[in-house]
């Protein structure tokens, strides 16, 4: 018999169909991290890049049981996406965003998406799992080394280059080519 805790929700691959709920997530994790203005995703954008081009992968939390008969609302999201490790030659899984709703927080949601993730990592034979956490987030942090047991890289700064810095980028090439 299942738990009342794992009939709560379930996690599931995204498919085209949830696009707008895809959407939605990626907004109201935009207003958590106060980046409203930053979520330029568009429909068009994440059925051309996720399940034409396959460039990054959407897992979903479903509020309800699998087998329900209809089907429940998208409350939480992990998008990921496969990188490559030089040290260890072979594949990452890099964890780009992970939210779940607020009134669905301390539910297990979390450790489900993760547990779901650590999955994938194996099937791939990831020799690691990265992600990200914003500084001021601190119940992330909690979560990520009590429940998890994740180690803060301490010595490496993320970087980042913008669509125009990658555009500046074209000031180095090669002359004649």
């Amino acid at each position: 018999m299942a738990s009342p805790a794992a009939a709560a929700f379930h996690i599931r691959p995204a498919t085209e169909d949830d696009i707008p709920a895809i959407l939605n997530l990626i907004k109201e994790l935009a207003i958590y991290e106060n980046a409203e203005d930053s979520a330029k995703a568009t429909p068009e954008l994440i059925k051309e890049n996720i399940f034409a081009k396959h460039y990054g992968h959407t897992l979903l939390a479903i509020s309800g049981p699998e087998n329900a008969l209809s089907a429940g609302e998208a409350v939480g999201l992990a998008l990921y996406f496969f990188n490559f490790s030089t040290w260890t030659g072979k594949p990452g899984l890099y964890l780009e965003d992970l939210f779940v709703k607020p009134e669905f927080r301390s539910k297990g949601v979390g450790k489900a998406f993760f547990a779901e993730l650590g999955k994938v990592a194996q099937e791939k034979k990831c020799a690691r799992m990265d992600w990200s956490v914003l500084t001021w987030n601190k119940p992330s942090i909690d979560f990520y080394e009590k429940a998890l047991g994740a180690s803060p890289m301490t010595e490496w700064m993320g970087m980042r280059l913008q669509e125009d810095g990658i555009e500046n980028l074209k000031q180095f090439g090669v002359i004649g080519k």
